[in-house]
């Protein structure tokens, strides 16, 4: 598989802000043709996608509305005729929310599941299609156990059997879909702004454990986006925490 981000066609879910509009910006930084910011949010998401073009150029960015938990089905129809070919999807749309677990876990793992598979068949090579790369976000907490957020975890531990499986070797010959995981720590965006833990009783705990994580800002799951992207094999998982570099888990 080429390795190489220049020229090609990028849909990021939830790519209006945070994590998911920094890993456009890093990819169109690396000569991607567009990039394709799906979000519920369209006064955000318009925003993002004409300051994208501004700073690398007309059409370099578009944005879709999208309710990822509903409209998997007409989005991407839409993307797939109107580009025709898609090579890397970015699932990065997602929630922390452990007081409403059915839409945690609807948002997370059903709806990641449901475009990855919609995403694999456009692009497996056994089908007429000419590969690509999926790429899940999915935690540290994908791997790692704490107390405080155990429906989070749930549904970033789905997410990792997932991708683990769908990416496994067996797969990626047969279809010439890459499959990959990138598990961010303690990332500065608006999904933990207001944290929330299951039990209110330990809700004073959770904050002061949380101070002592290690933090980092969004540029760095950007930067290690680019770097899983260019080196990854299919199946694997990489953290990226506290800005440190990369390792695999």
């Amino acid at each position: 598989m080429e390795k190489t981000l220049k020229n090609k066609v990028v849909v990021i879910t939830g790519g209006a802000a945070g994590i998911g509009y920094e890993i456009a910006d890093q990819y169109l930084q690396k000569d991607s043709k567009v990039t394709i910011l799906l979000d519920i949010d369209e006064k955000q998401g318009t925003e993002a996608a004409k300051t994208l073009c501004t700073k690398y150029g007309a059409n370099k960015a578009v944005f879709i509305k999208c309710d990822v938990t509903k409209d998997s089905e007409t989005v991407s129809a839409k993307i797939f005729d109107t580009y025709k070919t898609v090579d890397v999807l970015v699932n990065n749309a997602g929630i922390h929310k452990e007081k409403l677990g059915k839409k945690t876990i609807e948002t997370n793992v059903w709806a990641l599941i449901d475009w990855s598979l919609k995403f694999w068949e456009h692009m497996r090579t056994d089908k007429n299609g000419k590969g690509g790369t999926i790429i899940n976000i999915a935690s540290i907490y994908g791997y790692r156990v704490d107390q405080y957020i155990p429906i989070y975890q749930a549904s970033k531990f789905a997410v990792m059997g997932f991708t683990k499986s769908l990416g496994h070797a067996y797969n990626y010959r047969r279809s010439g879909v890459r499959v990959v995981a990138i598990c961010p720590g303690y990332t500065e965006t608006n999904l933990i702004a207001e944290p929330k833990t299951w039990d209110d009783a330990c809700s004073a705990d959770y904050h002061a454990f949380m101070k002592k994580q290690l933090w980092q800002k969004v540029d760095s799951v950007g930067k290690a986006a680019v770097e899983v992207f260019e080196n990854a094999s299919s199946g694997t998982a990489w953290v990226i925490e506290g800005a440190k570099p990369i390792f695999e888990v």
